[in-house]
């Protein structure tokens, strides 16, 4: 495999991480809503919960920031070193426009990164029961 092809690879590597990062936040979320709902127990597993919150803070603080995913960085890196083109704008922002070919302002999306921020927050608090020993591990 030639340079080229090891960055392409590795690009799309990173791509398949991202996607599951995104994946992870946003079914998790559904998970979580369905799951108090439903009242299953696995909902209140304390690393899943504080895994899920410590992802959407992490993109709620990039986009107030202003700043890129490092994932996106590192894709858009790897992909200009294979010769292939990269993208400016975040990564929700070009998938949603390669997909559906959506098009909107930046802070936009930092203001529905904000309201599901919040939302998360708020099944957070809502979901959690009475005491401390309730928090399964």
């Amino acid at each position: 495999m030639n340079d080229a092809g090891l960055y392409s690879l590795l690009a799309d590597t990173i791509l398949v991480i991202h996607v599951s990062f995104v994946v992870f936040v946003v079914f998790g979320f559904m998970l979580i809503l369905l799951g108090l709902l439903a009242r299953w127990s696995w909902i209140h597993n304390r690393k899943f919960r504080i895994t899920h919150l410590g992802a959407i803070g992490y993109v709620v603080l990039q986009a107030w920031f202003g700043q890129l995913c490092p994932l996106t960085v590192w894709e858009n890196e790897l992909r200009r070193r294979a010769g292939q083109s990269d993208y400016a704008e975040t990564f929700i922002e070009h998938w949603l426009h390669e997909v559906l070919f959506y098009q909107a302002e930046p802070w936009l999306f930092t203001t529905i990164y904000t309201g599901f921020g919040v939302l998360v927050v708020l099944v957070w608090l809502l979901g959690r029961r009475g005491g401390k020993e309730d928090w399964r591990r």
